[in-house]
């Protein structure tokens, strides 16, 4: 740790935003089934909203079909009425404790509002970036104000910060682009 600001723990929280922004991304859905589809899902259950996988288990029984075993079968409606309300474009079939939730087809419009979801994903990933540049900016700031560090290391250090978020959002924009191109694929 240099004086006035920690590089590695602005690198590690621009690292959390690169994460989360890779997590969106696999809840977008590209054509085929997978588990991470219903990850942004949240349920009503037991008087807190909590994340779908943990009132029951999905699964992939067939390439353009999910599976979710909801464990306790007062959760049914409740569950059904998440995934609809979820905007994700999907309609489960209530089969007793089981959902089947069949994928659609992507037609060309809801590959294009796809992308622009997407977009919206990495728009929030790069405001998070530019958060942890400006908390670091600001430490710096205040070192150098308080005498902690020199005008000469604040410089250094501030490019230092500039450089990891110019890496980190060009990051961002790459996994944009490969999800981009995996969503309009067909």
């Amino acid at each position: 740790m240099t004086v006035g600001i920690d590089l590695n723990d602005v690198k590690r929280r621009m690292d959390g935003a690169i994460n989360a922004f890779k997590n969106d991304l696999a809840s977008l859905r590209t054509g085929r089934a997978s588990p991470n589809i219903l990850d942004p899902v949240m349920v009503e259950a037991y008087g807190s909203r909590v994340a779908l996988n943990t009132v029951a288990n999905i699964t992939v029984p067939e390439p353009r079909m999910l599976g979710v075993s909801i464990w306790d079968k007062s959760m049914v409606s409740a569950v059904d009425r998440a995934i609809r309300e979820s905007n994700l474009g999907l309609n489960p079939i209530v089969d007793g404790q089981n959902l089947r939730i069949p994928l659609p087809e992507l037609n060309e419009e809801r590959r294009k509002s796809l992308v622009k979801v997407a977009h919206g994903y990495a728009e929030n990933a790069k405001v998070a970036v530019r958060h942890v540049r400006r908390d670091a900016m600001d430490d710096l700031k205040k070192a150098e104000k308080d005498g902690d560090i020199g005008k000469d290391d604040a410089r250094s250090l501030s490019d230092k910060v500039q450089k990891m978020t110019d890496d980190t959002i060009s990051d961002i924009d790459r996994l944009l682009v490969e999800k981009e191109k995996e969503i309009m694929h067909v």
